[in-house]
């Protein structure tokens, strides 16, 4: 196997939560068996903004400096767009250097393993994103069990800057396998179709992914019997087929206990296995099987071990859980999308122009004044000269200097679907910190409750769209990361 290790690895999973009692009482079943709850994104949230979540988690945690990245991997069988590369605006989110190489992940649930594969296998560093919101109709299994999350790992098999740090730290594979078995039918998506589906033979998709899981486990060299591992984590579309596989295999349960993340979370599709990893290495599990599978059906299965990988996994849910109804808002099923006639209409070409200002609060620094020009345009905020200004990215926090709510039927056009889905909105004009203590007051939705004086930090969300084309932007939320 390669010197490559996984570094630090970062998570996001929506706060809200749908309770499987809920959608019991509501449809008077719930097909989503070892499923306790469910993720549920907001209404401006989607595979690309949840990616830059835990993209920023892992990169900030990361013991190397963010400018050695050279690949970005991103996986997903639900991305923003049926035919877009996405990884160009998550680098430009993330604010990686324009000139790595990119590669994106799809078609498959085990997408995010076999990113993360590719990316063991070379020298270098590789940051990894997994990020998925399976959908099914209201009435299936499917979407009873699809939730939404994210996970982040940085790789690499070079040193970090932190000197403290010790030689040969961070989850290294030592071996692995790979099954294939057709047994078509079991999970896909038509061509041009929204709604994941299958043809829910129980019975034949319980089977094809326990024997295909299970050989690929019983594949592995490692002696689980002599040597059980610390966790064990598991394709989850459901919360018991992941136990049924690891018995196949010969692997207790209780090395799944600890990690395994679809019984409060769902099925996170494409990121599923790789998340319940990310829990193993928070909680320092030193020997660690992964296993990932893809309908049709193959499995892939590696043995880590772990001799330290710093995390920050943002995983935690709201007290309050979601009414039935809310939770179909959310996903749009009652709403009837942005109005004829849309809102104020922004062209490809200068919202493009406005890309570094929307993702990163890029702001002009004035030659004469040294004076902060938002956005960097025109003269001078502070001396109105008309200048060449240096370009400089705000820090992304700030503090509420005034905020107002968007009652219903108050909203622009262009906002009009994403009130429909989410109710009311609050906007503020947040004081953003700027270098030498300055401040620069923008506008800017507000993500949940805030009041004046808060500090907040920048969100990266889905702010509309227009043309067929999405606009993403920076929102505010209250201090989290730290």
């Amino acid at each position: 196997m390669s010197t490559q290790r996984i570094l630090a690895a970062g998570a996001y999973v929506p706060a809200d939560r749908l309770e499987a009692e809920t959608v019991r009482r509501a449809l008077g079943r719930f097909d989503a068996p070892g499923i306790s709850q469910v993720a549920v994104p907001d209404p401006d949230e989607d595979t690309l903004t949840m990616a830059v979540e835990a993209g920023i988690r892992a990169l900030e945690t990361a013991p190397i400096d963010t400018e050695t990245v050279e690949r970005l991997a991103f996986a997903t069988t639900t991305p923003p767009m049926d035919e877009e590369d996405p990884t160009p605006r998550l680098v430009s989110m993330l604010g990686l250097e324009s000139g790595l190489e990119t590669s994106v992940h799809t078609a498959s649930t085990l997408a995010g393993c076999r990113a993360l594969e590719a990316a063991l296998d070379r020298s270098g560093t590789a940051l990894v994103v997994a990020s998925d919101v399976p959908r099914g109709a209201p009435d299936t299994a499917i979407e009873h069990a699809a939730g939404a999350g994210a996970v982040a790992f940085v790789c690499s098999d070079v040193g970090g800057h932190d000197e403290t740090r010790v030689a040969g730290e961070g989850a290294q594979v030592l071996e692995r396998s790979t099954v294939t078995s057709p047994y078509p039918g079991t999970r896909f998506r038509r061509r041009g179709e929204h709604d994941t589906t299958g043809l829910g033979i129980t019975a034949y998709d319980r089977q094809a992914f326990t024997e295909t899981v299970g050989e690929a486990l019983g594949a592995l060299a490692f002696d689980f019997e002599s040597r059980p591992p610390d966790a064990t984590a598991i394709q989850a579309p459901d919360g018991k087929r992941p136990y049924r596989a690891a018995s196949a295999a010969g692997i207790d349960s209780a090395s799944l206990e600890g990690c395994v993340t679809v019984h409060d979370v769902g099925d996170t599709g494409a990121a599923s296995a790789l998340l319940s990893l990310a829990v193993a290495l928070e909680n320092d599990a030193e020997t660690i099987v992964l296993a990932g599978y893809g309908s049709g059906a193959v499995a892939t299965a590696m043995v880590l071990e772990n001799t330290g990988v710093t995390t920050s996994l943002d995983v935690g849910a709201d007290d309050e859980p979601l009414r039935y109804e809310e939770a179909l808002r959310r996903r749009g099923t009652l709403s009837s999308g942005e109005p004829d006639g849309g809102g104020a209409y922004v062209s490809i070409p200068t919202w493009r122009r406005s890309i570094p200002q929307r993702h990163r609060l890029e702001v002009g620094v004035c030659p004469d004044c040294s004076g902060l020009t938002f956005p960097p345009e025109g003269a001078c905020d502070e001396c109105d000269s008309l200048v060449t200004f240096t370009l400089k990215e705000l820090s992304g926090t700030g503090t509420v200097e005034a905020v107002t709510t968007i009652e219903q039927g108050g909203a622009p056009p262009e906002f009009v679907d994403q009130q429909a889905r989410g109710g009311a909105y609050r906007s503020a004009i947040v004081g953003f910190d700027g270098p030498g203590g300055e401040t620069v007051s923008i506008p800017t939705q507000v993500i949940g409750a805030l009041e004046i004086g808060d500090r907040v930090e920048t969100r990266i969300r889905r702010l509309y769209d227009q043309e067929g084309v999405i606009r993403y932007g920076c929102k505010v939320a209250p201090v989290s990361r730290q």
